[in-house]
């Protein structure tokens, strides 16, 4: 199949071009490379896509630009046909939403507005995109269910992709494009965001530095490995979301519609507390942490537990690596890449 995967300079774009690559589809790659961090780990990222292309029998093509650009995003569409769509750009982090909110418009808002219009006139097949466990907000029922609501976002980050999910039904309504959203767990893993705690916290292990420790580490997350996230992705990107025939609109399920939309959670399914991850981290390392004990952050939810059943009913698998070995891996990878 040829496929576009947008934000494949990023941590999970990244993962998903390669693992597409590798088992011999083209990729057609749309990334503007912003400076949210650290552009050298993104442009390393890019260079061993090329060299992963050229060990396999797909095709690779990068297009350099922003998917805000309404002009660049239908040049890409009108040069290449693709039987799938994997939309992983955004902009990403639940504080940078407070900080600069215009950011997340611009790139979650205005960016997926052009992609929609784009697999709209395309006739796209499917189109799998981003969302996130954030959606879930001021909920406190767990583990969270897709089929609950979802009406209280906490940040501006995750009120912009409530306002994908609600966008991407509407095209699957008007037009009958097929969508799927993912709601991504705590994705953590090789080739991760600086901005991430884990990145941080191996950083200023290593360092001798204090670690930020929120909430006194006693909130959980459900981490989940980068591997397991992009499987999910590949799956539920082959599997053509379709109607619910027994969507009932007297009592509506928010994961489904009578139109070709689908929405699943995708994380491990074993909400892990902060205070335990730091402990992988420092083994993982063989060095004791100084911790900073600190209060919640404002817009940060306290627990995240996803129920991943729907995912694995529909495409047959749910994310399984233990936060120690993912752990592990990241921290191998780190030491490695950084010397």
């Amino acid at each position: 199949m040829k496929i576009l995967v947008t934000g494949n300079a990023g941590f999970i774009g990244f993962h998903t071009a390669k693992q597409l690559l590798e088992r011999g589809d083209s990729v057609v790659g749309f990334d503007s490379v912003n400076d949210y961090y650290d552009v050298s780990l993104k442009e390393a990222r890019l260079a061993i896509l090329e060299e992963t292309a050229q060990q396999s029998s797909g095709e690779y093509t990068f297009i350099r630009a922003n998917l805000a650009d309404q002009q660049a995003v239908h040049e890409c569409f009108l040069n290449h046909q693709f039987d799938r769509v994997i939309h992983l750009a955004a902009q990403a982090g639940v504080r940078y939403s407070i900080e600069n909110p215009h950011s997340y418009v611009e790139s979650n808002l205005v960016a997926f507005t052009n992609i929609l219009e784009a697999c709209r006139y395309a006739k796209a097949p499917h189109l799998t995109y981003a969302s996130t466990s954030s959606i879930y907000g001021a909920n406190t029922r767990m583990p969270f269910s897709e089929h609950e609501g979802v009406n209280h976002p906490l940040q501006f980050y995750a009120a912009t992709k409530k306002a994908n999910e609600m966008m991407a039904h509407s095209y699957s309504h008007l037009y009958r494009l097929p969508t799927t959203g993912l709601r991504f767990f705590t994705v953590y893993g090789p080739w991760g965001r600086p901005d991430m705690a884990l990145f941080k916290f191996t950083q200023n292990i290593l360092n001798d530095e204090p670690i930020p420790v929120f909430n006194h580490g006693n909130h959980t997350r459900d981490f989940t490995y980068v591997d397991d996230i992009v499987e999910g992705v590949i799956r539920a990107s082959d599997h053509i979301a379709e109607p619910n025939p027994d969507w009932d609109s007297d009592n509506p399920d928010p994961a489904t519609s009578n139109a070709p939309f689908r929405v699943f959670n995708i994380g491990n399914n074993n909400p892990v507390k902060l205070s335990a991850y730091i402990e992988a981290i420092e083994e993982a390392l063989g060095k004791t942490a100084k911790k900073d004990l600190l209060p919640l952050q404002p817009g940060d939810v306290p627990d995240t537990y996803a129920d991943s059943s729907e995912l694995e009913k529909a495409v047959g698998y749910k994310p399984g690596t233990p936060v120690k070995e993912g752990v592990a891996r990241f921290v191998e990878w780190y030491c490695s890449h950084f010397k």
